[in-house]
């Protein structure tokens, strides 16, 4: 193991010295995903390895292993990154890392997208057809070794005549409590518009013309009920809708249901609940109390239990309105509609960009994996433990 590198982030007593996890001059890392795998006490840490910030230039998926130390209630981190070798598909590169632990039979899925070389998003959205396949590896061994690649293209081949490009996440999945496996997504969408429709604001994201197909992002989730062995593509969410993760929240009666925010246009944060586990989400409304950054920009939300046993949600976001900068953690404690949020602490101040939660061994903290800089949020991708309690 080697010692943890700190990068400076104006922490308070209270936080965890970040550390820098993936950090290079001649290439850059983007797009983090964070999981913890308790019964091997261990941190995944994953990104996207870019020849530059581009997302054209995304290559290939990267991992670091961390190791949570009770004597020491830290986090020790392998002293190099892994390239994921089992997560590329030939003349594709891989994006959007979105891993999920399967707890019964100990398997960790590591979903993602390959896209051919060459291709972009824009030119996905202009031809309105999707090019970008749905993908994941697994590991037995908290990943230490990996299995080949599967490629799920028979689960979207029909949802994807109506989609111009889609992605998962980025970020982790979810494991519901009667085992049913969740995977964010966002897929843009063709449908009939007329040309009156591109005057209004946020109803579509690009019009071919005065009258035809506009294409819209929507929020959706793919889902597994029997441990991964077979996978679903539920319902959109009724309202524009892009990058977004989910979370599980159970009320004082035991009524479950599954939360998704998700990144929008309106100047906030879009909110949609499931009664169904992501078969179908109610109708989506925007958190006044969660400001969207900018053009936008991914967040990411966890499901955490109180000390009295109640279910908290959790969120990460810069909270500048402007630019991406000052990341901080939001927290809603009372589950009711619409959603309650405080501000708990900005854990980064200055640039910062994606971000991704995860749960930690000691309870009284929580862990981000989350984009920063000096001068802008894409000089790294750093890992932090944030205490809770203050």
């Amino acid at each position: 193991m080697c010692d943890n590198t700190s990068s400076e982030n104006n922490s308070s007593p209270h936080d965890k010295t970040a550390t820098a996890l993936f950090e290079e001059i001649q290439v850059t890392y983007r797009i983090p995903a964070l999981i913890y795998i308790s019964e091997s006490q261990t941190y995944l840490a994953f990104a996207e390895k870019r020849k530059t910030k581009e997302d054209m230039d995304a290559k290939e998926l990267v991992m670091r292993r961390g190791s949570w130390k009770h004597d020491k209630n830290e986090v020790e981190w392998d002293c190099e990154h892994k390239v994921l070798e089992k997560a590329q598909k030939p003349n594709h590169r891989s994006m959007n890392p979105c891993p999920v632990y399967e707890r019964d039979s100990k398997t960790l899925f590591l979903f993602f997208i390959c896209i051919p070389d060459g291709v972009s998003e824009k030119d996905q959205k202009k031809e309105k057809r999707n090019q970008a396949k749905l993908c994941y590896i697994t590991s037995k061994d908290s990943g230490l070794t990996w299995n080949d690649i599967t490629d799920l293209k028979d689960v979207i081949s029909e949802k994807e005549k109506n989609w111009a490009t889609f992605a998962v996440g980025p970020g982790h999945g979810v494991q519901m409590k009667n085992g049913k496996l969740i995977i964010p997504a966002y897929a843009y969408r063709t449908s009939f518009c007329h040309w009156a429709c591109c005057c209004l604001p946020c109803c579509c994201l690009s019009c071919c013309g005065l009258s035809g197909c506009c294409l819209t992002s929507y929020a959706f989730a793919f889902y597994s009920v029997d441990k991964g062995n077979t996978w679903h593509v539920g319902e959109h969410v009724d309202g524009e809708s892009n990058e977004c993760q989910m979370a599980e929240i159970i009320d004082d009666k035991g009524n479950r249901k599954l939360y998704c925010n998700a990144r929008g246009t309106s100047g906030y944060r879009v909110e949609a609940l499931s009664k169904s586990d992501g078969k179908d989400f109610d109708k989506p409304s925007s958190a006044q109390e969660l400001i969207e950054t900018g053009g936008g920009c991914q967040g990411s939300v966890l499901s955490i239990l109180s000390p009295d046993q109640r279910t908290w949600l959790l969120h990460s976001h810069p909270s500048d309105k402007e630019e991406r900068k000052d990341l901080t953690i939001y927290i809603n404690k009372s589950l009711k509609d619409p959603m309650q949020w405080e501000t708990l602490k900005c854990i980064n101040a200055g640039p910062s960009g994606y971000s991704d939660l995860a749960e930690c061994e000691d309870k009284n903290y929580i862990a981000c994996l989350f984009e920063c800089g000096q001068k802008n949020g894409t000089e790294m991708i750093a890992f932090t433990l944030y205490k809770l309690s203050q």
